[in-house]
């Protein structure tokens, strides 16, 4: 692709004269940019990715993998035979939730009440996992645990009394009112979700109905898969043996979250390589540059014979040469700091004594972080390119020059 006369020219031009100074610090300023502009672009991505992917898991400890709602019918045995025989793998279980309003004297605030079956293995596990005051095996009838941020928000703990006001209506002398239970609360939970922390109330099953006037028939079936994944696959089969039901998988439930997870590591993706862009064409300014400097030496080969084409591909290959090996470096630096930015972390939080990534904002433990080779290869081929363009743009203008001219003037 190249010759040996013109890779000599390249790495020549390389190895600027001490009189040519400024354009060295060009061209150290463009590989400087181009590599760190490419390392952040990683870094970012990769725990973008690591973000995504822990939060997901969190999610799937938290919700259903798929939810069957009854539609102004019930869900029978036979349906749910079916489901058995055409998914041996899926386990089943019943829940029922409902929007109502939870009161502590003059506070009140809307929730959503989650009915367990206190028999059920995973309901227990979930409360046994991320309870925070409490004990699961005193869990009775007329109990309730709340998340840490709602009993905060309205001043509750252990033992404290509250009133639930559910959807459904009774008839009192005054006229329908909507219907109301006393509860106890029975402890708190920490999910490290926010929004699940300070909307979700649990109770048993029984009272769950109870409040909002429901029988068992009218429960929700939830099913949890062995790859959560193909929840869509599920989804789409489930829905041709009856089409009848309200069918939810957890992503369906989670849309609002992961499509805004989705369009900030996307903007990310475009500022940082906007970055990039920047400092890649720092090598348009660096070229022309040089260029001008050599042009007795562009003259001179000229005139030895040495075409257009090669000398403009020699000096296509200058600039090419800084930002191929400024984007391999780049990469190099990304893929280490990803491998180790929680050690970073710690390490910079404990110099400026500052708290990076606080775990009760972002939820996570640690900062994660997990490299996608394709999102690599992505920001690889657009750095070479971007380079590609910056080196061929001031390369052209090479054919324009008068090799007599040229001479003259030097």
């Amino acid at each position: 692709m190249f010759t040996k006369v013109e890779r000599l020219i390249s790495s020549r031009n390389l190895r600027p004269k001490k009189k040519e100074g400024f354009l060295k610090i060009i061209s150290i300023f463009s590989f400087l940019g181009i590599m760190l502009g490419v390392a952040i672009l990683i870094i970012v991505m990769s725990v973008m990715n690591g973000f995504k992917t822990d939060l997901t898991k969190k999610i799937l400890g938290l919700n259903p993998h798929i939810v069957i709602q009854p539609n102004n019918s019930t869900i029978d045995d036979e349906f749910i035979s079916k489901l058995k025989n055409e998914f041996p793998d899926i386990k089943i279980s019943k829940s029922f939730s409902g929007e109502g309003i939870i009161i502590n004297n003059d506070n009140a605030k809307g929730v959503i009440f989650k009915g367990i079956n206190k028999d059920e293995k995973r309901s227990i596990e979930f409360l046994n996992k991320n309870i925070t005051s409490g004990n699961v095996k005193t869990f009775n009838e007329n109990q309730v645990f709340i998340g840490t941020e709602l009993a905060y928000n309205l001043n509750l703990k252990k033992n404290d009394k509250i009133s639930l006001m559910s959807s459904s209506f009774v008839a009192t002398p005054l006229g329908s009112l909507p219907k109301q239970e006393s509860f106890n609360i029975a402890g708190t939970f920490t999910t490290g979700f926010l929004e699940f922390d300070q909307n979700i109330v649990i109770l048993g099953m029984d009272d769950a109905l109870s409040i909002f006037d429901k029988e068992k028939k009218d429960q929700n079936i939830e099913i949890y898969l062995k790859n959560p994944l193909k929840a869509n696959i599920v989804k789409s089969k489930i829905e041709k043996i009856n089409p009848n039901y309200f069918i939810y998988t957890w992503s369906d439930l989670n849309k609002s979250f992961f499509s805004a997870l989705k369009v900030e590591r996307n903007v990310m993706f475009i500022i940082l390589t906007l970055i990039v862009i920047v400092a890649a064409f720092n090598i348009v300014s660096g070229l022309t540059i040089l260029i001008k400097n050599k042009t007795k030496e562009i003259a001179i080969l000229k005139t030895l014979g040495l075409s257009n084409n090669s000398i403009k591909k020699s000096f296509f290959l200058t600039g090419f040469s800084i930002g191929f090996f400024a984007t391999i470096s780049g990469i190099i630096l990304g893929i280490v700091f990803s491998q180790n930015i929680e050690k970073l972390r710690i390490f910079l939080s404990s110099v400026f004594n500052l708290e990076i990534f606080p775990p009760d904002i972002y939820f996570l433990e640690k900062l994660p972080s997990e490299i996608s080779f394709f999102s690599i290869l992505i920001i690889f081929i657009l750095s070479i390119t971007v380079s590609a363009i910056a080196s061929y743009i001031p390369a052209m203008t090479i054919s324009k020059m008068k090799t007599f001219r040229a001479l003259k003037y030097e």
